[in-house]
Protein backbone atom coordinates (compact mmCIF):
# COMPACT_ATOMS: atom_id res chain seq x y z
CA UNK A 1 0.00 0.00 0.00
CA UNK A 2 1.49 3.57 -1.12
CA UNK A 3 2.36 5.93 1.70
CA UNK A 4 1.80 9.56 1.72
CA UNK A 5 4.72 11.32 1.15
CA UNK A 6 3.93 14.17 3.58
CA UNK A 7 3.21 12.14 6.60
CA UNK A 8 4.17 14.11 9.57
CA UNK A 9 7.25 12.99 11.62
CA UNK A 10 5.50 11.86 14.63
CA UNK A 11 6.11 14.09 18.49
CA UNK A 12 7.32 17.08 15.57
CA UNK A 13 5.48 19.92 15.50
CA UNK A 14 4.58 20.88 11.33
CA UNK A 15 6.08 24.16 11.74
CA UNK A 16 9.31 22.80 13.67
CA UNK A 17 11.87 25.23 13.29
CA UNK A 18 14.77 24.70 15.36
CA UNK A 19 16.68 28.30 15.34
CA UNK A 20 13.08 29.12 17.02
CA UNK A 21 13.02 26.42 20.02
CA UNK A 22 16.27 26.89 20.54
CA UNK A 23 15.88 30.54 21.20
CA UNK A 24 12.65 29.77 23.31
CA UNK A 25 14.65 27.06 25.16
CA UNK A 26 17.29 29.98 25.96
CA UNK A 27 14.82 32.22 27.17
CA UNK A 28 13.82 30.08 29.91
CA UNK A 29 17.31 29.05 31.08
CA UNK A 30 17.85 33.12 30.93
CA UNK A 31 14.76 33.41 33.01
CA UNK A 32 15.17 30.50 35.17
CA UNK A 33 18.75 29.43 35.37
CA UNK A 34 19.94 25.86 34.25
CA UNK A 35 18.75 24.18 37.43
CA UNK A 36 15.64 25.28 37.77
CA UNK A 37 14.62 24.93 34.46
CA UNK A 38 12.51 21.79 34.20
CA UNK A 39 11.64 19.63 30.78
CA UNK A 40 7.94 20.45 31.30
CA UNK A 41 9.17 24.35 31.11
CA UNK A 42 11.52 23.64 28.12
CA UNK A 43 8.66 21.74 26.60
CA UNK A 44 6.04 24.20 27.34
CA UNK A 45 8.35 26.87 25.60
CA UNK A 46 9.11 24.97 22.57
CA UNK A 47 5.78 23.66 22.08
CA UNK A 48 7.56 20.47 21.71
CA UNK A 49 7.36 16.95 23.56
CA UNK A 50 9.74 15.17 25.49
CA UNK A 51 10.40 13.44 23.22
CA UNK A 52 10.95 15.25 20.21
CA UNK A 53 13.12 17.32 22.52
CA UNK A 54 15.55 14.46 22.83
CA UNK A 55 15.21 14.06 19.35
CA UNK A 56 16.28 17.05 18.12
CA UNK A 57 18.82 18.39 20.90
CA UNK A 58 19.61 15.69 23.20
CA UNK A 59 19.50 15.97 27.23
CA UNK A 60 18.37 18.88 28.97
CA UNK A 61 21.95 19.33 29.60
CA UNK A 62 23.09 18.90 25.58
CA UNK A 63 20.26 21.68 24.85
CA UNK A 64 21.62 24.36 27.38
CA UNK A 65 24.92 23.53 25.70
CA UNK A 66 23.28 24.56 22.36
CA UNK A 67 21.35 27.82 23.56
CA UNK A 68 24.83 29.03 25.30
CA UNK A 69 26.63 28.01 21.60
CA UNK A 70 24.35 30.08 19.75
CA UNK A 71 24.07 33.28 22.07
CA UNK A 72 27.52 33.58 22.22
CA UNK A 73 27.64 33.37 17.97
CA UNK A 74 24.66 35.86 17.65
CA UNK A 75 26.61 37.92 20.25
CA UNK A 76 29.60 38.02 18.18
CA UNK A 77 27.67 39.01 15.00
CA UNK A 78 25.87 41.92 16.72
CA UNK A 79 29.14 43.24 18.37
CA UNK A 80 30.99 43.41 14.80
CA UNK A 81 27.74 44.71 12.72
CA UNK A 82 27.84 47.50 15.73
CA UNK A 83 31.40 48.25 15.51
CA UNK A 84 31.33 48.23 11.87
CA UNK A 85 32.05 50.91 9.03
CA UNK A 86 34.16 53.94 9.94
CA UNK A 87 32.46 54.69 12.93
CA UNK A 88 34.14 56.82 15.88
CA UNK A 89 36.27 54.14 18.09
CA UNK A 90 33.60 55.48 21.20
CA UNK A 91 30.50 55.61 19.10
CA UNK A 92 31.56 52.37 18.30
CA UNK A 93 31.73 51.01 21.53
CA UNK A 94 29.09 52.94 23.15
CA UNK A 95 27.15 51.23 20.01
CA UNK A 96 28.33 47.75 21.71
CA UNK A 97 26.63 48.58 24.98
CA UNK A 98 23.80 50.01 23.44
CA UNK A 99 22.91 46.50 22.23
CA UNK A 100 23.88 45.20 25.35
CA UNK A 101 21.49 46.94 27.90
CA UNK A 102 19.04 46.25 24.82
CA UNK A 103 18.94 42.24 25.58
CA UNK A 104 19.77 42.68 29.61
CA UNK A 105 17.20 44.78 30.12
CA UNK A 106 14.53 44.22 27.75
CA UNK A 107 11.44 46.41 26.82
CA UNK A 108 8.64 45.19 29.54
CA UNK A 109 9.98 42.21 30.70
CA UNK A 110 12.23 42.43 34.50
CA UNK A 111 15.41 42.40 33.89
CA UNK A 112 17.48 39.21 32.68
CA UNK A 113 21.72 40.07 31.99
CA UNK A 114 23.84 38.29 30.26
CA UNK A 115 23.41 34.69 30.27
CA UNK A 116 26.75 33.08 30.03
CA UNK A 117 27.22 35.59 33.33
CA UNK A 118 23.73 35.47 34.89
CA UNK A 119 23.63 31.61 34.37
CA UNK A 120 26.93 29.78 33.25
CA UNK A 121 28.93 31.43 35.73
CA UNK A 122 27.34 29.65 38.01
CA UNK A 123 26.81 26.14 36.78
CA UNK A 124 30.50 26.43 35.20
CA UNK A 125 31.56 24.85 38.86
CA UNK A 126 30.54 22.28 38.95
CA UNK A 127 30.01 21.42 34.99
CA UNK A 128 33.34 20.97 32.93
CA UNK A 129 31.37 21.49 29.60
CA UNK A 130 29.74 24.68 30.88
CA UNK A 131 33.12 26.18 31.97
CA UNK A 132 34.47 25.69 28.85
CA UNK A 133 31.29 27.23 26.82
CA UNK A 134 32.02 29.96 29.35
CA UNK A 135 35.74 31.02 28.48
CA UNK A 136 35.17 30.33 25.21
CA UNK A 137 32.62 32.90 24.64
CA UNK A 138 34.11 35.25 26.78
CA UNK A 139 37.37 34.95 25.17
CA UNK A 140 35.12 35.29 21.88
CA UNK A 141 33.51 38.80 22.59
CA UNK A 142 37.54 39.84 23.85
CA UNK A 143 38.54 38.95 20.02
CA UNK A 144 35.64 41.41 18.60
CA UNK A 145 36.85 44.19 21.05
CA UNK A 146 40.46 43.54 20.17
CA UNK A 147 40.02 43.27 16.36
CA UNK A 148 38.73 46.81 16.73
CA UNK A 149 41.22 47.97 19.05
CA UNK A 150 44.17 47.57 16.82
CA UNK A 151 42.49 48.84 13.90
CA UNK A 152 42.40 52.13 16.00
CA UNK A 153 46.20 51.80 16.54
CA UNK A 154 46.62 51.07 12.94
CA UNK A 155 44.24 53.82 12.21
CA UNK A 156 45.96 56.43 14.96
CA UNK A 157 42.63 56.34 17.15
CA UNK A 158 45.26 55.27 19.83
CA UNK A 159 48.10 55.21 20.93
CA UNK A 160 50.78 52.52 19.44
CA UNK A 161 52.25 51.65 22.48
CA UNK A 162 48.74 50.75 24.21
CA UNK A 163 48.06 46.50 23.63
CA UNK A 164 44.55 45.91 21.95
CA UNK A 165 44.54 42.91 24.10
CA UNK A 166 44.48 44.26 27.32
CA UNK A 167 42.05 47.13 26.26
CA UNK A 168 39.52 44.82 24.69
CA UNK A 169 39.65 43.24 28.73
CA UNK A 170 38.83 46.56 29.76
CA UNK A 171 35.93 46.47 27.24
CA UNK A 172 34.40 43.28 27.98
CA UNK A 173 34.94 43.89 31.78
CA UNK A 174 32.54 46.81 31.05
CA UNK A 175 30.02 44.48 29.59
CA UNK A 176 30.18 42.11 32.61
CA UNK A 177 29.69 44.77 34.99
CA UNK A 178 26.43 46.17 32.77
CA UNK A 179 25.20 42.71 32.64
CA UNK A 180 25.61 42.22 36.91
CA UNK A 181 24.18 45.96 37.64
CA UNK A 182 21.16 45.03 35.26
CA UNK A 183 20.15 42.05 37.30
CA UNK A 184 20.67 44.05 40.62
CA UNK A 185 18.78 46.87 39.40
CA UNK A 186 20.27 49.41 38.70
CA UNK A 187 18.22 52.23 36.34
CA UNK A 188 19.17 51.61 32.27
CA UNK A 189 20.15 55.71 33.20
CA UNK A 190 22.84 54.69 35.31
CA UNK A 191 24.40 51.84 33.27
CA UNK A 192 24.57 54.02 30.51
CA UNK A 193 26.31 56.76 32.17
CA UNK A 194 28.56 54.04 33.23
CA UNK A 195 29.17 52.27 29.45
CA UNK A 196 30.14 56.47 28.87
CA UNK A 197 32.35 56.35 31.91
CA UNK A 198 34.14 53.44 30.76
CA UNK A 199 34.36 54.19 26.88
CA UNK A 200 36.00 58.07 27.99
CA UNK A 201 38.50 55.80 30.32
CA UNK A 202 39.48 53.58 27.52
CA UNK A 203 39.64 56.36 25.05
CA UNK A 204 41.31 58.92 26.93
CA UNK A 205 44.03 57.05 26.24
CA UNK A 206 44.08 57.31 22.38
CA UNK A 207 47.65 60.05 23.07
Amino acid sequence: MEQKENKRARGRPRAYDPEQALDNARDVFWRLGYGSSSLDDLSAATGMNRPSLYAAFGDKHALYLQTLERYIELGRLGMIEAMAGDLPLAQALLRVYQLALGMYLPSGSAARGCLLIGTAATQAVVDVEVRARLGDGLRCFDQVFEERFQRAVEQGELNAALEPALLAKMASAILHTLALRSRAGDSRASLEATAAAGVELICGQAH
